[in-house]
């Protein structure tokens, strides 16, 4: 039996346990969630049918502030993925330095297969099954896979309906109408961009002699495509959850952004619509397009994309993790002594949670930001963050990832110890 995803997060903290010196209770804390909820939501369809669905809210820890964290509807949610999201949630705040602690739910859903208005009743029966569980400040939900600004949407308003006052600050990721951020909805792609350019630069990798496969071509994976594109990089390969199209030359991204929304069928609020139904590319799966020679490697799908099975055929020079937990952490040994440069998801995709944090100040103060305040905001904590875990990554001689970890482990301890330890209560 494979090892669990929450065990095998663990690793990553034992990795970066042994560079960092804080305190046994720091550790014990940092190793068990605050607490997690099940919960059963009843749906009554549209054919009439009663439906029971599976949900889970989990929130790690909130030393440094109330939890924060996406929804997802996959059919493939379960407690332990969600337990690991939200570990992987609390070190991600650290990382990027915001007031946050870490939190991550989700249903047991295929979302293609409901119509919208079923949709808005599971969106609006999960919010009445955890109400209690989540507020503006104990935990803040956003959204994540599947999920989107009118799914947020639905769950702010039903918590406002229980709570009998207009709560905007209680989720992040609205639509703008409704108190969301300019910015939110391309955040992960523009935070994720942000570090491919710092890291980039730094290694001297000029853009227009850069190739790029991205798996992952939705709301991250698209939009970062589209900006790379711009910047000059030859975006060689991009795939959904049906396949994926090459084209060595490089990709006319606009273009295969452009048949995405302009051919796509409309399920609910999902769109069908592939990007291998492309002519004139050369189709692959999404197994091949991870193991292509090419410089950067874009996971932005879901979890365990590298493993122990593939690890040794990837050729990419590096690999910026938009997708949370993409690679196992045996893999990443196997990356390592290849020497692949992995950059890893609690960098890379924090853009989103760092806008999702400027939209809950917004929500707070009542004042809300131009878009080019909210990205010049967002570059700057993003070259901020990426310049202080790259500088300690060469100070001590550590991976990327296990110096990301130990930069969130130093702030996290910091809170923590704050409280008070034994060495304090027992010194004389």
């Amino acid at each position: 039996m494979s090892q669990s995803l929450f065990a095998d997060a663990m690793t990553r903290l034992d990795q970066a346990l042994q560079h960092v010196s804080i305190s046994s209770e720091a550790i014990e804390r940092l190793r068990y969630p605050k607490a997690s909820l099940a919960v059963s939501i009843p749906v009554r369809l549209d054919s009439g049918e009663l439906k029971v669905f599976q949900g889970y809210r989990v929130r790690y820890d909130d030393t440094r502030g109330p939890t924060k964290g996406g929804i997802r509807y996959h059919p493939n949610v379960s407690l332990d993925e969600v337990q690991s999201l939200a570990f992987w949630m609390t070190f991600k705040c650290a990382a990027v330095g915001l007031p946050f602690g870490g939190a991550k739910g989700g249903i047991v859903v295929n979302p293609k297969a409901l119509s919208r208005m079923e949709l808005e009743r599971l969106s609006r029966g999960y919010i009445d099954a955890i109400a209690d569980f989540i507020g503006p400040d104990t935990d803040i939900p956003a959204p994540d896979v599947y999920t989107n600004a009118t799914i947020m949407g639905w769950m702010m308003d039903q918590y406002s309906v229980i709570s009998r006052k207009f709560s905007p600050a209680v989720v992040t990721g609205k639509p703008t109408a409704l108190g969301g951020s300019l910015g939110r909805d391309t955040a992960t792609a523009m935070g994720a961009y942000f570090v491919i350019r710092n890291l980039m630069n730094r290694h001297q990798k000029l853009p227009q002699v850069t190739t790029v496969a991205i798996q992952g071509f939705g709301n991250a994976g698209g939009v970062l495509a589209e900006l790379l594109y711009d910047a000059g990089y030859k975006v060689v390969a991009v795939s959904d959850s049906k396949g994926g199209i090459y084209k060595p030359e490089g990709l006319d991204i606009p273009s295969v952004r452009r048949y995405q929304r302009d051919r796509k069928q409309i399920e609910a609020v999902y769109c069908e619509g592939s990007v291998c139904n492309l002519d004139d590319r050369q189709t692959i799966s999404n197994s091949e397009l991870l193991t292509l020679g090419v410089d950067v490697l874009v996971p932005a799908a879901l979890e365990r994309q590298i493993t122990l099975a593939n690890a040794h055929d990837i050729k990419a020079k590096f690999i910026f993790e938009v997708a949370n937990g993409p690679i196992s952490s045996a893999a990443d040994l196997i990356l390592q002594q290849n020497g692949i440069c992995v950059v890893p998801d609690i960098l890379v995709n924090s853009g989103g949670v760092t806008v999702s944090y400027f939209e809950w100040l917004q929500n707070r103060s009542g004042l809300y930001w131009s878009l080019e305040d909210i990205n010049q905001r967002l570059q700057e904590k993003m070259d901020a963050e990426t310049s202080q875990i790259l500088d300690l990554a060469q100070e001590l001689n550590l991976s990327l990832r296990t110096a990301a970890y130990v930069h969130s482990l130093k702030r996290l301890a910091k809170s923590i110890e704050a409280k008070g330890t034994q060495q304090y209560f027992t010194q004389s």
